[in-house]
């Protein structure tokens, strides 16, 4: 979904429009009717590591899968 307002209504619902998209709806803005500008977030650079800590597996999460489990991903008649 897009949204398009002229720049008197964009000047005046600016907080609006940004929180629109930053949810990722596009949002242009038209002068005299024709579109001139796309308010579009800034990516933000991810930082290696800034997620540590905040995944976390199961002491069983290497445990062998059973035998009836593999069976329905392995191919029909594949012999290893």
């Amino acid at each position: 979904m897009s949204t398009v307002v002229n720049m008197h209504r964009a000047k005046t619902e600016l907080s609006k429009l940004v929180a629109k998209a930053l949810a990722g709806e596009e949002v242009i803005v038209t002068r005299s009717g024709k579109p001139v500008v796309k308010l579009v977030p800034i990516r933000q650079r991810r930082v290696p590591g800034s997620g540590r800590g905040t995944i976390h597996y199961g002491p069983d999460f290497d445990k062998p899968w059973p035998e009836e489990f593999l069976q329905d991903w392995e191919p029909k008649g594949w012999e290893p």
